[in-house]
């Protein structure tokens, strides 16, 4: 049955909450949501007030789902092409393009309204200009125009512990930014090592990811320089007193790890390897930052 064929049956069923929930992207803004959980608890002294907290992470996650639903409506034909992709609601159908615009306008109405109602004007417009920044400026046309698409674009994912900070604090302070700092460093291994291990459908969407203009042992190169980066910028908030030694023991650990990994693909050049790459550096993000959380408990 053809791409075509798929997408004519899937029409003929009404969609599901389970496909809307899907247009969310839902274990990304989950991702998203403990960067930025852990920014609001490292903001202060103990736990910020319950009504910041729930309606601070709520707000976030309307927002960053609204980006996750446009993002599904502009690369719908770039899905259609891609294994990975191909059976995503817009892709294939189910979910048409107008009635997934109209969901994300309304999760980022209702985002914003959260935001500005209960938690403060700072942070709703920081997260409007991420979901701009990553639905708009990265999705729409950064994606498509240059191999540095991750890290020109990465600075719109890595906003969420600084949102998470702006929520409890009401500014924008500087460990905040080291945050967001780390985040932006670690995008570009993250996204390459996938860009490895998916660079024909990349190639077959015209997407011109780092392993597809420039070859894989290029962005292998690259991953590791990019990791060595990661690892500097991983300890600075020991360096600048932000946090103590159990965050820099956990630091380091977690990033020689890191770096083992890019060592392996770069000498190696398997597509296998790029994969452990990837999912290792998720599960790096996620400890690293409860690292953090259970180093500033311990010690404020």
């Amino acid at each position: 049955m053809s791409q075509s064929t798929n997408a004519a049956v899937a029409q003929t069923k009404p969609a599901t909450w389970q496909d809307f929930l899907e247009l969310t992207k839902p274990r990304v803004v989950a991702l998203m949501m403990l960067t930025t959980v852990i920014g609001m608890l490292l903001a202060r002294p103990g736990v910020p007030d319950w009504t910041v907290f729930v309606f601070g992470n709520m707000g976030i996650a309307f927002l960053a789902a609204a980006a996750a639903v446009v993002n599904h409506v502009v690369d719908y034909k770039i899905d259609t092409v891609m294994a990975r992709t191909r059976k995503r609601p817009v892709a294939t159908g189910r979910v048409t393009t107008v009635d997934a615009l109209i969901f994300a306008l309304t999760l980022a109405l209702a985002g914003m309204l959260v935001l500005v109602w209960q938690v403060n004007a700072l942070t709703a417009w920081l997260t409007l200009a991420s979901l701009v920044g990553y639905a708009g400026v990265y999705t729409l046309f950064l994606k498509r125009a240059t191999p540095q698409n991750i890290v020109i674009g990465g600075i719109a994912g890595a906003m969420p512990p600084l949102l998470g900070w702006t929520a409890v604090t009401g500014q924008v302070d500087g460990h905040a930014l080291l945050l967001v700092l780390i985040i932006f460093a670690w995008t570009p291994p993250h996204f390459w090592a996938l860009a490895i291990h998916r660079k024909e459908e990349y190639a077959k969407a015209g997407i011109p990811m780092l392993p597809v203009t420039h070859g894989n042992r290029y962005t292998e190169l690259h991953i590791l320089l990019y990791t060595l980066i990661l690892i500097a910028v991983s300890m600075l908030p020991f360096v600048t007193g932000m946090s103590g030694g159990i965050y820099l023991f956990g630091a380091l650990a977690l990033g020689l790890r890191f770096l083992q990994y890019a060592i392996r693909l770069l000498r190696g050049d398997d597509r296998r390897v790029a994969l452990d790459t990837f999912k290792y550096s998720i599960t790096y993000l996620m400890a690293l930052f409860v690292v953090l959380l259970v180093d500033h408990f311990v010690f404020f």
